[in-house]
């Protein structure tokens, strides 16, 4: 009885131990996001959202060409590195257990902690040198970053789906290709495009990579060939500024872009959750046809 005792003690110790912690992790959170939502508030308004960035005590100032940009490199990025990350992780997932496959993904694992200053470097070495500021030089650089993020969580989707139903498909005499694209994939699609948008929302606030890639541009430039503005570009540069007026920018736009990110990631969360939701209810029915059959 007293030992017992005891071990409810420790659990409850434990418990309020780790309630403890999380509490201390919300702290600066909260703290960020009120920060964030008070000083942003107030400098968004429609024109805020849809007028071009503008010098200091230009009145109608806005970050809507930021807005516009930052859609461009994350959607040319995508094109770039969703195609690529989604490959990779296919064929370690269903074809990497040979030593191609076990090196592919020890530098994918590499590539994934890669600083992304050193990526914009690398992007800038190989595009920037050629074509100069440009949206495919940022596009191209946050498509690298995107590439290990979507092949980890592909080969953990894929991962995930039964052997069963692979063995069940070969059994019909179903070529391996056809089966991976037919069934694997077709099983695994929500854990796919979670991870997408998990690099979306991952690659939308970077900024290291774009100071030396997109540049900027306070114009609605949408060229391939010509730098571009974003939001973490735009919040960089204004916040550094001595003006007030470029200083409010700065807080609307980190607010701007801190919804953007939440809403991509409550969406992730919201994907997930159906997708564990079938998965149980998949496994509810086969303890159901079992306990019947026995």
């Amino acid at each position: 009885m007293k030992s017992h005792n005891a071990r409810k003690w420790r659990n409850r110790i434990a418990s309020l131990l780790a309630l403890g912690c999380v509490l201390v992790a919300l702290v600066p959170l909260v703290s960020i996001l009120i920060e964030v939502v008070s000083r942003g508030a107030p400098a968004i308004d429609w024109a805020f959202l849809t007028e071009r960035t503008k010098s200091a005590g230009t009145p109608d100032s806005g970050i809507g060409n930021a807005i516009l940009g930052s859609i461009l490199l994350v959607g040319w990025g995508s094109l770039i590195g969703l195609p690529l990350g989604i490959l990779t992780g296919v064929y370690v997932s269903e074809y990497g257990d040979n030593s191609f496959g076990r090196t592919a993904r020890f530098f994918n694992d590499v590539l994934a902690n890669f600083p992304s200053i050193v990526i914009g470097l690398f992007a800038y070495s190989l595009i920037v040198t050629v074509v100069g500021f440009s949206l495919i030089s940022g596009a191209f650089a946050l498509g690298i970053i995107m590439i290990p993020i979507v092949a980890n969580t592909t080969e953990e989707a894929l991962r995930m789906v039964p052997n069963s139903l692979r063995e069940a498909s070969l059994a019909l005499g179903v070529p391996r290709w056809k089966t991976v694209l037919k069934v694997i994939i077709s099983n695994g699609r929500s854990g796919l495009v979670t991870g997408a948008l998990l690099a979306i929302a991952r690659v939308a606030g970077e900024t290291a990579p774009l100071i030396l890639t997109s540049f900027g541009n306070s114009f609605w430039e949408t060229g391939l060939t010509e730098p571009v503005a974003a939001l973490p570009l735009v919040i960089f540069r204004n916040a550094m500024s001595p003006y007030a007026d470029l200083q409010e920018q700065a807080w609307g736009a980190a607010l701007i872009l801190i919804t953007m990110v939440l809403s991509l990631n409550v969406i992730v969360r919201l994907i997930t959750r159906k997708r564990f939701k079938v998965a149980k209810a998949v496994k509810k029915t086969w303890k159901e046809r079992l306990s019947l059959s026995g």
